[in-house]
């Protein structure tokens, strides 16, 4: 059985990777400033996905249309194996994707364990847009994808069967943390042990928010395990009065404290997105001492533009874009250094 309380040795960040430009603030107490509109998402592969979700709000287009743009670049990149179509399988070899979706209504949709459709960002709206329901799984997911002209594909990329055929030599399963931000340039993901996802929260030039998560979940996870990410208050949640907060890392943690939810309550309650951030991870580690062993981060903006970031161990980082700058990475705040694993 998986093991999730065991990480490997996880390696400093690259400097070069984190650096700041001059014109990136340092987190005060609340966080960091932006201007509106914004965007901002997990790790730093989400440069490029915040490009492209700046190309419609540089327009004055909605929030939803941005973050759902946005988040579609990770899920096309078949150098990312933690991310839409290129992702590593399941120990059956079964790729399954999870997307979630939020606008400035309050309307959601999502899918779970979805196969052979290459965006499920795109299925996940669709379902908010066009069925009177949430959530939708599995096989039904797909089927609603093709009916909707979806292209049904084989997923499961030769680069992706290749190391799932060399994992199967000791089927041994041991996330390793922070991952996403070693040794890939600008933070494009791509390891055996990469069990992460893109989470994306945007203002627009109206002064909306929206939100959207999307991810491949653990690699060589058991077949039918479904992460946080499009789970409705856990990966990912907004509400246009107060702000908007998504997740990151093992989604098992996030899912038993609806952490993304309680990020947003408690910024309604005065907290910064920093302070909301910080307090739930520190709820987490209350209730299970030893999931400072794991990693889980959340990053958080509320609805005047300010962003924070808090994770159990250090090495989670964000990306930031606005009118003043559209490739900013920030390391974020936390508990605990890097675990050492064995």
């Amino acid at each position: 059985m998986t093991d999730r309380r065991t990480i490997l040795k996880a390696s400093l960040l690259a400097p070069a990777l984190l650096a700041r430009p001059a014109s990136a603030a340092a987190p005060g107490k609340g966080g960091i400033q932006m201007k509106l509109p914004c965007v901002v998402s997990t790790w730093p592969f989400g440069v490029a996905a915040n490009k492209a979700a700046w190309t419609v709000l540089s327009k004055g287009g909605r929030a939803v249309d941005a973050v759902e743009t946005g988040v579609k670049i990770p899920e096309a990149d078949l150098r990312n194996h933690t991310v839409g179509r290129a992702g590593y399988p399941d120990r059956d070899g079964h790729v399954t994707l999870d997307a979630s979706i939020m606008d400035e209504h309050g309307n959601a949709g999502s899918v779970a364990g979805m196969e052979h459709i290459a965006h499920p960002i795109s299925v996940a709206r669709l379902v908010m847009d066009k069925t009177p329901h949430v959530m939708l799984v599995g096989e039904g997911a797909t089927q609603f994808a093709v009916s909707q002209g979806f292209k049904r594909e084989e997923l499961l990329t030769p680069e992706s069967k290749k190391a799932w055929q060399e994992w199967l030599k000791t089927a041994k399963y041991k996330p390793e943390s922070n991952i996403e931000t070693k040794s890939y340039g600008m933070g494009v993901p791509g390891g055996a042990k990469n069990h992460d996802t893109i989470g994306m929260l945007a203002i627009d030039a109206k002064g909306n928010l929206s939100g959207a998560c999307t991810t491949s979940g653990m690699a060589w996870k058991l077949r039918g395990r479904v992460g946080d990410s499009p789970i409705i208050g856990a990966g990912l949640y907004v509400d246009n009065e107060v702000g908007g907060a998504t997740s990151t890392g093992v989604g098992e943690e996030v899912m038993r404290s609806v952490g993304s939810f309680l990020v947003v309550e408690l910024m309604r309650q005065g907290r910064s997105p920093l302070e909301a951030c910080k307090e739930a991870v520190e709820r987490i580690l209350k209730k299970k001492p030893d999931a400072k062993m794991e990693q889980v981060g959340y990053l958080a903006i509320n609805k005047k533009g300010e962003v924070g970031a808090w994770a159990i161990q250090k090495g989670f980082s964000y990306s930031l874009c606005d009118q003043t700058s559209q490739d900013r990475i920030i390391p974020g705040e936390a508990f605990f250094e890097a675990t050492p694993g064995n």
